[in-house]
């Protein structure tokens, strides 16, 4: 079989990529040329419909040319040019065009695309749904995966494009647009893009289109409902986060960023543009979480492409300069960064964990800790290695050196090195070639006094995992007695890193890594139980409610089983079949009604319940007739309690809960549901902590220099 078309963009292609990825060819690499398109077509979405014509303009010198296309689309030649048909690679055919006469050929096709949803399990609970391409009614969505034009494997491209539509419909591309002309019957729509690219994507349906320059790019929005507030919304968001990353790492690539309603939920990034699902784009957190997160994908992923072959850096490098430094401007980002490690403890097993280079794409919540909690964290940990200001630097450069070209991790650490001026290649070996986490103890803690009130503290922090120590530096916050706080860096020799630090006053505590700078393994005390440490879990318990109302019990176990689908480890049964729980493995209780529900009250945590009145009460605030979630530990195990207050409430839990999971309780209202509380369980003492009094007062750490100036915002 040949290979199929190489995904560079974080598309639905997820449930081919696997396959996909063991046949593609070398990665293209700067100075390669490219390929033009003009495309001219026309559009019947009630008939799933495209006719087109694509003149190619082949590299000078080369006058034969390999392509994939979509089935069914029976592509003619114009001209001298031969074609012929060599093969078949699932919905796409394999062609071959040679020009006897000069680089350009011209090819016409026509026929239907129009492939269904599937449904892409990514965990116990979580699912979404995606398509290869499709046109219908409600809308267009095509890719390069989706073989609609001569798609040319590993080689980037540059294009124009003219679309013909029904009346009232609209498209967008990727690049400058868009031109649009009134037709007969419609209109003609026109975009295009000169700067290399990796693959041509369409979205059209019957858009409201708002449009605002920016001194950065215009920001562009298409409903597919009017509403100037929601638009005006993002187009301020767009015009903030462009000059946010523009000013960080370089000028933006693209002439416009936009936002596009998809004709269902997804969260895809394109060059220029993203491609939100109705409900996603409304829900209010989404403008300053994922939002961020797919306009950074143009400076990372959608002009610097990835390398797939060697590894994809731009998930977590892009999360830790979005998601992550938007939780350290509001002073959250140690909890955001615990909370990385955390997914990683529990969604990543020995048997699912992987080096980073081997990283494709998220396809699951142990992959997603991995490319994205990884990556993020091993991008923290350089910043914290080399300096904020040669930090910087090194994204500075690095995208400028691979602008519209392809690059892997070796281009990203030469950059950094660059900027840094040492190398940094035993740092990059450990954390991207290998599996795994450090494991640190603190131990060796001294102190001598120096007089005049002053104290020299000094100890060792060891790594003490079975495999070969890491490459890294971990930081060390030290407290004093009427005294600010200090942070050292403690550099490992091999296993060991020792620290000193002079303080004026006498010491209170030595606390490592308390900001959770590191990549490691969380200790008893850093890690509270969370919905996360059995939605993680390979086999466990779903207890359903024998008593209760019929059609409760009867959502109770259509929950059971959405969250036990493709997870033969996990049994369901009635809580009257046992006599007590299982003390090995995890166990979800369902319902207010079921009989162990006695036994979260004596876990110990932060809550009671009377079950009798239907009411919990989570640090000193009673909620009635609620739908909730928690988790707790008794003797070791983890807990799970869901239970609804009608059954109405529960196909809304069964979904939204296992994307809650990094949060010990959860409290919601109404059938939607609609969220009223969440929170994590307190964190404790570590071993990674020695106090120096019996007292242990509430202390601070350190400000910490943000990367970015945010001007009030």
């Amino acid at each position: 079989m040949s290979p199929v078309p190489k995904p560079r963009s974080r598309m639905p292609w997820l449930f081919w990529l696997s396959a996909a990825l063991a046949l593609l060819p070398s990665a293209l690499r700067a100075g390669d040329a490219t390929i033009g398109h003009a495309i001219d077509a026309a559009i019947t979405p009630e008939a799933g419909y495209i006719q087109a014509s694509d003149t190619l303009t082949l590299p000078e010198g080369q006058s034969q040319l390999l392509f994939w296309l979509h089935e069914g689309l029976n592509p003619r030649v114009d001209g001298d040019a031969l074609l012929e048909r060599i093969g078949r690679d699932g919905y796409l055919e394999r062609f071959r065009v040679t020009s006897t006469t000069s680089n350009q050929v011209r090819l016409r096709y026509a026929g239907r695309i129009r492939h269904d949803m599937q449904t892409v399990s990514e965990g116990m609970g979580r699912s979404r749904e995606q398509s290869i391409g499709t046109i219908e009614p409600d809308g267009v969505f095509l890719s390069g995966a989706s073989g609609w034009y001569p798609t040319v494997p590993d080689r980037l491209l540059h294009f124009s494009l003219t679309l013909q539509l029904p009346p009232g419909w609209l498209a967008v591309s990727q690049g400058a647009g868009p031109a649009m002309d009134k037709i007969d019957r419609g209109l003609r729509v026109g975009w295009r893009e000169d700067q290399p690219q990796d693959e041509i994507y369409v979205s059209a349906a019957r858009f409201q289109l708002y449009r605002q320059p920016t001194p950065y790019g215009e920001a562009q929005a298409y409903l597919r409902q009017p509403d100037d507030a929601l638009a005006g919304r993002y187009q301020a968001a767009t015009a903030k986060y462009l000059e946010r990353y523009s000013k960080l790492i370089g000028a933006y690539p693209y002439a416009k960023f936009a936002l596009v309603e998809n004709f269902w939920e997804t969260g895809y990034g394109m060059p220029s543009f993203t491609l939100l699902g109705p409900r996603v784009l409304r829900l209010p957190f989404i403008i300053d979480s994922s939002y961020p997160h797919e306009i950074l994908h143009n400076w990372w992923g959608n002009s610097v492409y990835v390398d797939y072959a060697s590894g994809n850096w731009s998930e977590g490098l892009t999360a830790y300069l979005a998601d992550h430094l938007n939780q350290e401007i509001a002073g959250r980002g140690a909890e955001y960064r615990r909370d990385q490690l955390k997914a990683y403890a529990d969604y990543v097993r020995d048997d699912k964990d992987f080096p980073l280079i081997q990283f494709h794409g998220r396809h699951g919540s142990a992959s997603q800790a991995i490319g994205y909690g990884k990556m993020l964290m091993t991008t923290h940990m350089l910043r914290t290695l080399i300096g904020d200001d040669r930090f910087r630097h090194g994204l500075q450069r690095f995208y400028a050196d691979n602008r519209f070209h392809v690059a892997d991790f070796d281009d990203l650490r030469h950059a950094f090195e660059r900027s840094s001026d040492r190398d940094l290649k035993p740092f990059f070996d450990d954390w991207i070639t290998r599996t795994g986490a450090p494991a640190l103890r603190l131990s060796d803690v001294r102190v001598a006094s120096l007089g005049n009130g002053r104290y020299r503290v000094s100890g060792r922090v060891d790594q003490v995992q079975p495999e070969p120590p890491y490459s890294m530096v971990v930081p060390v916050v030290l407290h004093a007695e009427q005294d600010a706080p200090q942070r050292v860096l403690a550099r490992f020799v091999g296993r060991e890193a020792r620290f000193e630090a002079d303080l004026a006053g006498a010491p209170v505590r030595v606390a490592v890594d308390p900001a959770f700078d590191c990549f490691r393994t969380l200790l008893p005390g850093e890690s509270p139980v969370a919905l996360s440490t059995l939605f993680g879990a390979e086999a466990g318990l779903i207890l359903v409610p024998a008593a209760g109302p019929p059609a409760l019990r009867q959502a109770y176990r259509a929950l059971a089983e959405a969250w036990q689908q493709g997870h033969p480890g996990w049994r369901i049964e009635t809580d009257d079949g046992l006599k007590a729980l299982p003390a090995d493995r995890p166990v979800w209780l369902l319902g207010w009604q079921n009989r162990f529900v006695d036994v979260l009250g004596r876990t110990g945590n932060a809550f009671s319940i009377d079950q009798s009145q239907r009411t919990v009460t989570i640090s000193g605030t009673a909620y009635r007739d609620r739908s909730l979630a928690l988790a707790a530990e008794h003797g070791g195990q983890a807990l799970g309690w869901v239970a609804a207050a009608e059954a109405d409430a529960l196909p809304g839990l069964a979904r939204k809960l296992p994307h809650y999971g990094k949060y010990g309780y959860l409290v919601f209202s109404g059938s939607a549901p609609t969220n009223e509380l969440k929170g994590q369980w307190p964190v404790s003492d570590s071993a990674l902590m020695h106090w120096f009094t019996d007292q242990r007062p509430a202390l601070t750490l350190p400000p910490r220099p943000l990367l970015i100036e945010t001007g009030g915002q």
